[in-house]
C-alpha cells in the first residue's frame, strides 16, 4: 500500500510542476503537452527498466536489495556506514526507502526514474527558452522530438549512478545558465554528481568555469576570479578522483594506463557486446564511442533503438562544419557552452577506455545530449540568420517598389 502512495504522490508532483515550469518558462499549450507526454513516456521506461533488469540482470538490483559486493559493512549497520562516493553513495540514497520505508524495487526505479525526468525537463526548458528557432528532419521538428529518444529515457529511469548523474549535470547546467541566482542550486547538483561519479564532477566543474571564462557575460576581473576558483576547486578534487579510479596520481602516465586496461578487461570474449578497440586509430574509436552501435552491431532491442538514435547523431554531426561560425559560438546560451565543453574531455576519456557497446551506451548518455544539441543549435542559428536575410530582401523589395510607386504617383501629376 506504501509502494502505492509513494508512486501516486511522485507522479501527481511531477504532473503538477510540468504545469508550474510550463507558466514560469512561458512555454506553448502544444510544449506543455509534450512535456506531459514525455513523463507518462518516462515512467514507462521506470517499469520497462525494471522487466529488464529483472530478467536479464544488471547493477541497479544490487544498489536496492544491498547486494553490491564491493560495498560491505562489517559491524554495525546504518545508515551513515554507506556514506561515501561512487557505489557507497547509492547505497546511501537507497537506505531510507529500502531499508527503513521497505519500499520494493519498483517503486525505487520510479523515485529515482523522477530525478532523471527531472533532469530531461530542465534540458526541455532551456532550448524552449533560448534556441532561435526549430529545424524539421524529414518532415518531423527536432524539438520536441529528440527528448524522445530511448536511451535519453532507459538510462535514467531506474536505481543507479546513470540517473543522479544526469539529473545533477542538467540541473547544475540549468544552474549556470543564472549562475547569478541559482549558484546555490549549482553547489547541490555538483555534490551529488560528484558524490556518484567523482571523475564527472570534475569534467564538469573544469568544463564550465571555462564557458563562463570563454564567454561575454563575466567582466575580466571576475574572468579572472573565476579562473582562479575552478583550478583551485580542481585541484582539491584530484586526490579523490585519483582514488576513485585507483591510480596514486592523476597524470597522462597512470590514465593511459588505466584506459589501457580497462580496453582490454572490455574486449575479453565473453562480454555480449564487446568490441576489441586496441587496434583501433583514434578518428575509429571516436567513431565508435559516438556512433556504434549501428544496425550491424545490434545484439538486442535496446541496442537496435539505439543505433536508429546514432544515426541521428551521425547525420546531424555533418552540419558542424557547414553551419559553424565565430557568432554562433559566441551567441550559444551558456549552459549549451558548458555542457559541449564538458563533453569534449568525457569524450576523449571514454572513448579510450570502453570498448564495451553496451557501456558505451550507457556511460555516453550523461552528455551526449548536449553533442546533439550543439548540432542543432548550429543548424537552427544558421536557420535564423538566413531567415532574417530574407526578410530585410523582402523589406527592402518593398521599400524600392514604394519609392517607385511614389515616383509614378509624382511623374503621373
Amino acid at each position: 500500500m506504501l509502494d502505492v502512495l509513494v508512486i501516486l504522490l511522485v507522479i501527481f508532483a511531477l504532473v503538477n510542476s510540468n504545469s508550474s515550469m510550463a507558466r514560469r518558462f512561458r512555454l506553448s499549450p502544444k510544449l506543455e503537452l509534450h512535456l506531459q507526454y514525455l513523463l507518462a513516456y518516462h515512467v514507462f521506461f521506470s517499469l520497462f527498466f525494471t522487466w529488464y533488469i529483472l530478467n536479464f540482470g544488471g547493477d541497479s538490483q544490487g544498489y536496492w536489495r544491498f547486494g553490491m559486493e564491493q560495498a560491505i559493512v562489517k559491524g554495525e549497520i546504518t545508515w551513515m556506514s554507506y556514506f561515501g562516493d561512487s557505489t557507497w553513495f547509492i547505497l546511501w540514497l537507497c537506505y531510507i526507502p529500502s531499508k527503513i520505508l521497505g519500499l520494493s524495487y519498483i517503486t525505487g526505479n520510479i523515485l529515482f526514474g523522477a530525478l532523471g525526468f527531472i533532469g530531461i525537463r530542465y534540458i526541455y526548458v532551456m532550448v524552449a527558452e533560448y534556441f532561435p528557432t526549430n529545424h524539421d528532419i524529414f518532415g518531423i521538428s527536432l524539438f520536441p522530438a529528440v527528448f524522445y529518444f530511448l536511451n535519453l529515457h532507459f538510462w535514467t529511469a531506474g536505481v543507479g549512478k546513470d540517473a543522479i548523474c544526469f539529473w545533477g549535470i542538467a540541473w547544475f547546467l540549468f544552474a549556470v545558465q543564472k549562475y547569478q541566482i541559482r549558484w546555490w542550486q549549482g553547489l547541490i547538483a555538483l555534490f551529488f554528481v560528484y558524490m556518484a561519479r567523482p571523475h564527472m564532477g570534475q569534467a564538469l566543474l573544469g568544463g564550465t568555469a571555462m564557458a563562463i571564462m570563454l564567454g561575454s557575460e563575466l567582466k575580466l576581473h571576475f574572468k579572472i576570479l573565476m579562473g582562479a576558483a575552478a583550478m583551485a576547486g580542481t585541484y582539491l578534487m584530484l586526490d579523490s578522483t585519483a582514488e576513485f579510479l585507483k591510480v596514486e596520481e592523476l597524470n597522462l602516465e597512470t590514465l593511459t594506463t588505466l584506459t589501457e586496461t580497462t580496453a582490454g578487461n572490455l574486449s575479453r570474449g565473453n562480454v555480449g557486446s564487446a568490441v576489441d578497440i586496441s587496434g583501433y586509430s583514434l578518428p575509429m574509436r571516436l567513431f565508435t564511442y559516438l556512433f556504434r552501435p549501428l544496425f550491424v552491431d545490434a545484439h538486442n532491442f535496446v541496442a537496435l533503438f539505439s543505433s536508429v538514435e546514432n544515426l541521428v547523431y551521425l547525420y546531424l554531426s555533418f552540419f558542424i562544419y557547414r553551419n559553424w561560425t565565430p557568432e554562433a559560438l559566441r551567441d550559444m546560451p551558456l549552459f549549451l557552452k558548458a555542457g559541449i565543453i564538458t563533453w569534449i574531455p568525457v569524450t576523449l576519456a571514454f572513448m579510450n577506455a570502453l570498448s564495451n557497446l553496451g557501456v558505451v551506451m550507457r556511460m555516453k548518455n550523461m552528455t551526449m545530449i548536449y553533442f546533439l544539441l550543439f548540432c542543432f543549435f548550429l543548424i537552427a542559428y544558421n536557420k535564423k540568420l538566413r531567415i532574417q536575410k530574407a526578410m530585410e530582401r523582402v523589406k527592402d523589395l518593398q521599400q524600392r517598389d514604394e519609392i517607385r510607386r511614389r515616383k509614378a504617383v509624382v511623374n503621373g501629376k
